[in-house]
């Protein structure tokens, strides 16, 4: 099985995340986002599999979000996915990808779903 995660290395739950896949015995495929940003199309892919809108996948703690004003009731998804694109950091993490399906993983456990041995 693969299992593919968007990860931050300076996340708690995403370190927690990885160290569950390694328990089941799986070696993920890690994509540091913060590193290689993201696209339109990735961010749309990923946020329909998991059942995500761009606000509901919004970082809203220890993020930029309030200050670009991404807070408000009036901001639509295509602004937001905008932001995301110009900072990867916005978008929560860690999203699992798994042949089980995608997820946003907070708290770390909900990756045992996604995990054929869990």
């Amino acid at each position: 099985m693969t299992i593919v995660v968007h990860h931050n290395a300076a996340c708690g739950t995403s370190r927690k995340v990885l160290e569950l896949i390694s328990a089941s015995g799986i070696e993920p495929l890690v994509i540091e986002y913060l590193d290689t940003g993201w696209t339109r199309p990735q961010l749309q892919a990923l946020f329909a599999a998991a059942g995500l809108t761009p606000k509901t996948a919004l970082r809203t703690q220890r993020s930029p979000a309030e200050e670009l004003g991404l807070l408000g009731p009036d901001i639509d998804d295509e602004t937001i996915l905008d932001a995301m694109i110009e900072h990867p950091v916005l978008v929560n993490r860690p999203i699992v990808c798994s042949a089980k399906g995608v997820k946003l993983c907070r708290p770390s456990e909900l990756v045992l779903e996604l995990l054929d041995n869990s």
